[in-house]
């Protein structure tokens, strides 16, 4: 097999085969009629424009817009660029391609924490809970959504947006968490299930693609509804689940982000609404400040004021 090069690395006249995203796709036509496919692909290193000229209806099928793609092809000069004319392309999946090498982390921005070890710190935590209740809710709902908890982003354009960064968010959270609830003499099993559980329903509000998108049960509901729903249909499995366990659990989901929105007062109505809300906030607005201050590309000591928090942060001497 020939050695995977990433497109940072690609050289004209080149016969390559990788592993890259497919940003673009489209149909087209040349002026004389004959079909082609107009790609740009992308990895960790950059982006490059491909093509298929060749056995179009074939390959145009094999991939949409939006998967991993493994390619086979030769790089040219177009328009004074790198350009890749494919002549083999396929939908690459870690069943089919893990063997070869193909791992999605590398084709999109990803948590620097390898998600399998987050993964573990999540479950050393929920296994030290007293509640049985709250244990076998939370096991029951992340084990059966493992495979999307795992990968998905807390969010798509504020905080941790990237791969696994969802599983990042909540970890950060719940090990502040803790000592936030015994400084405060909370509940610390409610409200590690408050972290846990109020945003579970990401896994259906963002769509299962290597860049994940908004879907139609997203768009139409939002990601509280869809968690206080997947845990109302797990607990129905959990027999005697306490009623105002459960009520408790589905404030916390609801009222996470506080304020007033048509009409109604979501501000936490318990001392672990209150720590969930400050929990979620803090952590996704230092996620924001992290990312603003490492790709701030301004001179000096202090990042520009055209960002999400409007004002200028001091980023320190630079040596």
């Amino acid at each position: 097999m020939k050695k995977l090069v990433a497109i940072a690395n690609l050289k004209t006249d080149a016969e390559i085969q990788g592993f890259y995203l497919c940003k673009e796709k489209h149909l087209r036509r040349t002026r004389s009629g004959e079909l082609f496919v107009d790609i740009i692909l992308a990895d960790s290193t950059g982006t490059v424009g491909a093509k298929v000229w060749r056995n179009v209806k074939k390959l145009s099928i094999k991939f949409e817009q939006g998967d991993a793609v493994a390619v086979r092809g030769r790089v040219e000069i177009f328009q004074e660029k790198n350009h890749v004319l494919i002549n083999r392309i396929n939908k690459a999946t870690e069943a089919r391609y893990a063997r070869y090498g193909f791992k999605p982390q590398k084709l999109v921005p990803s948590s620097p924490f390898n998600p399998e070890k987050m993964w573990s710190s999540i479950g050393e935590i929920v296994n030290k809970m007293e509640d049985p209740f709250l244990k076998k809710l939370i096991w029951q709902l992340y084990r059966k959504h493992k495979k999307r908890l795992i990968t998905i982003p807390a969010s798509l354009n504020m905080h941790y947006t990237y791969r696994s960064g969802y599983l990042e968010h909540v970890l950060s959270m719940s090990r502040i968490a803790i000592s936030f609830a015994r400084h405060y003499r909370a509940n610390v099993d409610l409200l590690i299930a408050g972290v846990l559980l109020h945003g579970i329903g990401k896994v259906i509000e963002f769509t299962d693609s290597l860049v994940p998108e908004l879907s139609d049960e997203g768009s139409f509901l939002g990601h509280s509804l869809l968690s206080r729903d997947m845990v109302l249909n797990e607990v129905k499995k959990i027999k005697n689940f306490p009623s105002n366990l459960l009520i408790q659990i589905e404030h916390l989901i609801i009222t996470h982000e506080g304020g007033f929105r048509s009409g109604y007062d979501y501000r936490g109505k318990t001392k672990e609404a209150l720590l969930l809300q400050a929990l979620d906030t803090l952590d996704a607005k230092l996620s924001v400040l992290k990312k603003l201050i490492s790709e701030d590309i301004e001179e000096g000591k202090w990042t520009n004021k055209r960002n999400y928090f409007g004002t200028s942060f001091y980023k320190g001497d630079k040596k």
